[in-house]
């Protein structure tokens, strides 16, 4: 799935001296633009009149190569580490993806009215940024982290996306290694900041959860001294993430903390609690399922009212809240229903969706894609995922695909419920017996949960699904 990086929103224009400013950079041959720079963009196959075309390096790919093929395309203007043959106009900087940076930091400070969140966590991310979403674009024009836009280019992308209009932005910020956290949070200077919880993502780059945690903690130290940390009261590892605040404001979630959900019902599809904080107490009827969705709730509220968001402005925007692509989103079709949790996974989150799973009606098939990221404890992490996810009371088939399919058949076979898991290497190959589940349980009714990571694609096993029923 390509997740467009380009806004449709008419941006800000740059000058040509705030370009050069923002970046420490000069014009190659002083020859600079005349007029206004519409936008700044690194996707060469969008790059037209009035933008600056930014040339990224990596390690497989170097944009400088598509210079002249932007030129063709009109676009008359490039940033770059080194001057290329080519008469468009170009500022060279010392590094473009750090110039990239600078010109997301620029903006941001360009637009001091605005009032910042910025969360990270393991799971839950996504979810907890739509919900404050929710609430805060009701109020006022709110940027909002699109799609993936979470790491060392995405969020100075989205940065470039302020407009003086905006009063809030909620930026979620991912970390896939070392000092990337450090680097993101310094660039959207927040008012508010934390991490929702300490889970399993990763863990191969940080060589376990304690460095997940130091790497996560991070995001606590760039926020305005006036600020607020906000902190999961509830996480194994809240003592070192307390270690990790700097301001003097602190805001706990979750059970013991200062903001926590009780008198808890989950629903199918939905889930009513009581939102406690200390403005008071309210009663929250949630569109989402799962008791992780009530914490990502918590978490979200705890957000909002550190920015002096009102308690009842809280609860409509929760009330109001849809869920991202691909992230518990039910679908009915014919006499079944679908579960489309697709967009990614790591164990924590794994787990939470089979409770989700053995709420619904009928017979209920978790099917399940590996899980990446988790460097050497990869094959324990799926032993350990297939040992948990058949003992979960109510599921009646769990159906493994990938190359640890193996390792969770494993430790479903340590259980006395082994025969509730087939593993199968390939979705081919696992197909033919998600239609004859079907089949043989005509004509009661069926719910399916599909999960994976991202690179798995499990939404392309879920439609071949759908279309053969």
């Amino acid at each position: 799935m390509h997740t467009s990086t380009t806004s449709t929103v008419p941006l800000e224009p740059w000058t040509a001296e705030q370009l050069a400013q923002a970046t420490q950079g000069h014009w190659h041959k002083d020859k600079a633009p005349q007029g206004g720079i519409k936008r700044i963009l690194s996707d060469s196959r969008h790059a037209e009149q009035g933008d600056a075309f930014l040339a990224l390096k990596g390690e497989r790919f170097d944009a400088h190569d598509f210079i002249a093929q932007v030129a063709e395309n009109g676009c008359e203007i490039a940033i770059v580490s080194h001057p290329v043959d080519s008469d468009i106009c170009q500022l060279v900087v010392a590094d473009t993806r750090l110039a990239l940076g600078h010109l997301g930091a620029y903006r941001r400070a360009a637009n001091p009215q605005l009032k910042v969140i910025a969360l990270t966590g393991s799971s839950g991310k996504t979810t907890t940024k739509e919900m404050l979403g929710s609430i805060l674009s009701r109020l006022a024009p709110t940027l909002i982290t699109r799609g993936n836009l979470n790491n060392d280019l995405g969020v100075p992308m989205m940065l470039l996306e302020l407009l003086t209009e905006h009063q809030y932005a909620v930026m979620e910020l991912g970390a896939s290694h070392k000092g990337e956290i450090d680097y993101t949070s310094n660039l959207v200077q927040p008012q508010a900041a934390g991490i929702i919880n300490i889970g399993t993502a990763h863990m191969g780059e940080f060589g376990g959860r304690d460095g997940i945690c130091r790497a996560k903690s991070e995001i606590y130290s760039h926020i305005a001294q006036t600020g607020t940390s906000i902190v999961p009261a509830a996480d194994d590892f809240i003592e070192d993430i307390r270690s990790a605040v700097q301001t003097e404001k602190v805001l706990s979630f979750g059970q013991g903390g200062d903001v926590y959900a009780s008198e808890i019902e989950l629903h199918p599809q939905s889930s009513v609690f009581t939102l406690n904080t200390p403005e008071g107490a309210r009663p929250v009827n949630l569109p989402f399922a799962g008791e992780h969705n009530v914490q990502n709730a918590a978490a979200a509220a705890a957000f909002a009212l550190s920015i002096g968001i009102a308690i009842d402005d809280i609860v409509i925007g929760l009330e109001h809240a849809k869920g991202a692509k691909g992230r518990l989103n039910f679908i009915q079709h014919k006499n079944h229903l679908f579960i489309d949790d697709t967009y990614n996974a790591n164990p924590t989150s794994m787990r939470a969706a089979a409770e989700v799973l053995a709420q619904q009606e009928g017979i209920k098939v978790l099917v399940i894609g590996d899980i990446g990221e988790l460097g050497a404890s990869a094959a324990q992490q799926h032993y350990l995922l297939g040992r948990d996810l058949v003992s979960v009371k109510g599921i009646n088939f769990v159906v493994s695909v990938g190359e640890f399919s193996p390792a969770v058949q494993e430790g479903a076979r340590s259980t006395q419920y082994g025969k509730k898991l087939q593993a199968f290497l390939t979705q081919e190959q696992a197909l033919p017996l998600l239609l004859s589940l079907v089949e043989t349980h005509q004509p009661q009714s069926m719910s399916f949960l599909f999960k994976g990571s991202r690179y798995t694609h499990m939404e392309t096993l879920m439609a071949d699904l759908m279309e053969k029923l």
